[in-house]
C-alpha cells in the first residue's frame, strides 16, 4: 500500500482526525476536570468562611477574636496551603492582618481593594506564601461591640474583612492525576476508533475491489458484463465499463467483417490472375505463367494469414475454449504425411491424453500446423514433439535439419523474415504462430535441437487453470 492509493490516504486522514480528536477531547476533559475541582475547592472555601464568621466575637475590651477557632489543623501548620485572615476595616492600613491563621506564619494576604456589599462573597486568585498561587473566598461582616450581627441595638459597629485561601497545588495534582488515569483510556479509545477506521475503509472500499476483480473476470473471459449489483456510488462506473465492453465487441465484430469483406474482395481478382496463368502457360510462357501462380498464391496465403490474425486478436474470451493436444497433433501429423514435405519423415510424438490447452481448436491447429510445416520443410529425415504439462503446457517440436545460426535465433517469429529464399514460403508461418501464442497469454521461442537442427518451444496455457 502506497501512499498514492485511497486506502493510505483515508488511513492518514483518519489517524490526524483520530489524533486531533482525542487530544482535543483530552484537553477539554482536564479543564472541565479542573474547573469542576475548583469549584469544589471554592464551596469549600465559602463554608469555612461561613465558619470563620460564625466564630469572630468582639470582646467588652474592644478586642476580636474568634472562638472557636476553626478545627481543621492544617490552619496550624506553617505554610501548610490552607489559611485564613481578618482585617479590620475601621482601622484602615493598621487593620490588615488583624487576625489570621498559624500557617500563614509571617505572611498577610494581601487582598485586592474591591468593594464588598455585606454578606456578598468574593472570589480571587492570588500569590501566597512560598510562591505558593492561592484560591481566595473573601466576604465583609459587621458586628456590635456586644457581639450581635448587625442590626443589633447595642455596642460599637465594627466592620471585619474575612478571607480563606487554599493553595492550588491539591487541585493541580488532582488534575495531573485525573490525566494520568485518563491516558489508558484514550489509549482504548483510539485503538477502538482505530479498529473502527479500519472497517470503515475495507467496507467502503469493498465495492471497488469488487469492480477490479470483474474487470479481470471479463478480461480472463469468465464473464460477460459486470453484475449490477453494485452500491449507487460504484454503479455508474460498472455502467460505463459494461458500456465500453459492448462497445469494443461492436468495434471488433466490425473489424472483423471489414477483414472478410477485404478478403472475399480479394479473392476475384486472385482467381482472374490464376485464370491469366494458365492462358499463359496453355500460349506457351510456362515461365511467366509459374511466376504469376507463385505470386497469386503467394498473395492468397498472405490474405489467410491475415484472417486468421484478425480473428485470434479479435477473441474477446479465448479462456473459455479448450482443446486436447494430443488429438490435434494426431490430426495435423496424419495430414503431413500425406504431404511432400512431410510423407518421407520418421515423426514420433509424446504427448499425454489429458493435455488440454485452452485455447480454441482452429487456433491451435493453424499455430501447431505452422511450427510442424516449418520442421517438416527443413527436416532431413527426422521430427519429434514432446508434449510436457508443468504449470503451463509445453510444446516442443524439434527435427534434424541445418538449423539456425544462433545469432539468427532471436529473429525467427519476425513478420515475413524468410533466412533461407531456397524454400518457397512467405515468411509469414513462425510470425502467425507467435501471435496466436501470445494472444492466448503463452509465448514462443527458438533453439538448437538435440537432434541438430531447430528446436521450436511453445508454452500454452492449461484449460484446467482457467
Amino acid at each position: 500500500m502506497t501512499l498514492r492509493s485511497l486506502r493510505a490516504r483515508f488511513a492518514v486522514g483518519a489517524l490526524l482526525s483520530i489524533i486531533l480528536a482525542l487530544l482535543v477531547a483530552s484537553l477539554s476533559l482536564v479543564v472541565l476536570f479542573e474547573r469542576h475541582v475548583e469549584r469544589r475547592i471554592g464551596d469549600e472555601l465559602t463554608g469555612r468562611l461561613n465558619q470563620l464568621a460564625a466564630a469572630v466575637n468582639i470582646s467588652p475590651d474592644g478586642s476580636v477574636d474568634v472562638k472557636p477557632p476553626p478545627a481543621d489543623p492544617r490552619f496550624e501548620a506553617p505554610l501548610s496551603g490552607l489559611y485564613w485572615q481578618i482585617d479590620d476595616l475601621s482601622a484602615g492600613a493598621a487593620g490588615i492582618g488583624l487576625l489570621r491563621s498559624r500557617s500563614s506564619w509571617d505572611t498577610q494576604l494581601d487582598l485586592p481593594q474591591d468593594r464588598l456589599a455585606v454578606g456578598a462573597v468574593h472570589a480571587h486568585r492570588l500569590p501566597g506564601p512560598a510562591g505558593q498561587r492561592l484560591i481566595v473566598r473573601e466576604r465583609n461582616i459587621r458586628l456590635e461591640g456586644s457581639g450581635a450581627e448587625a442590626g443589633g441595638d447595642s455596642g460599637e459597629s465594627r466592620g471585619l474583612r474575612l478571607a480563606v485561601a487554599q493553595d492550588r497545588a491539591e487541585l493541580l495534582a488532582a488534575r495531573n492525576a485525573f490525566a494520568a488515569d485518563m491516558l489508558p483510556y484514550l489509549g482504548i479509545i483510539a485503538l477502538v476508533l482505530g479498529l473502527a477506521t479500519w472497517f470503515q475503509i475495507r467496507t467502503g472500499l469493498a465495492p471497488l475491489e469488487s469492480v477490479r476483480s470483474g474487470v479481470n473476470a471479463v478480461r480472463a473471459g469468465k464473464i460477460e458484463r459486470l453484475p449490477t449489483t453494485y452500491p449507487d456510488e460504484v454503479q455508474p462506473l460498472a455502467v460505463e465499463v459494461n458500456a465500453l465492453l459492448a462497445a469494443r465487441e461492436e468495434a471488433v465484430t466490425q473489424a472483423r467483417a471489414w477483414t472478410a469483406d477485404l478478403a472475399h474482395g480479394l479473392k476475384t481478382p486472385l482467381s482472374a490472375l490464376a485464370a491469366d496463368a494458365e492462358r499463359l502457360r496453355h500460349q506457351g510462357n510456362p515461365d511467366l505463367a509459374r511466376d504469376l501462380e507463385q505470386l497469386a498464391e503467394d498473395m492468397r496465403r498472405r490474405v489467410d494469414r491475415e484472417l486468421i490474425r484478425a480473428r485470434v486478436r479479435s477473441n474477446t474470451r479465448p479462456h473459455r475454449a479448450r482443446t486436447n493436444l494430443g488429438n490435434a497433433l494426431r490430426r495435423l501429423l496424419a495430414t503431413l504425411k500425406r504431404t511432400p514435405d512431410g510423407a518421407g519423415l520418421q515423426w514420433r510424438l509424446d504427448a499425454p491424453n489429458d493435455a488440454v490447452a485452452a485455447l480454441d481448436e482452429q487456433d491451435l491447429m493453424e499455430l501447431l500446423g505452422n511450427l510442424l510445416e516449418n520442421a517438416a520443410k527443413w527436416a532431413r529425415e527426422r521430427v519429434e514433439i514432446e508434449v510436457v504439462t508443468e504449470g503451463q503446457i509445453r510444446v516442443s517440436i524439434s527435427d534434424d535439419g541445418p538449423g539456425v545460426p544462433e545469432a539468427q535465433l532471436h529473429r525467427l517469429g519476425e513478420r515475413g523474415l524468410r533466412l533461407d529464399e531456397r524454400k518457397a514460403g512467405s515468411g509469414l508461418g513462425l510470425a502467425i504462430a507467435r501471435d496466436v501464442a501470445e494472444a492466448y497469454g503463452g509465448s514462443l521461442d527458438f533453439g538448437r535441437s538435440d537432434l541438430g537442427g531447430l528446436a521450436a518451444r511453445v508454452w500454452l496455457p492449461p484449460a484446467s487453470s482457467v
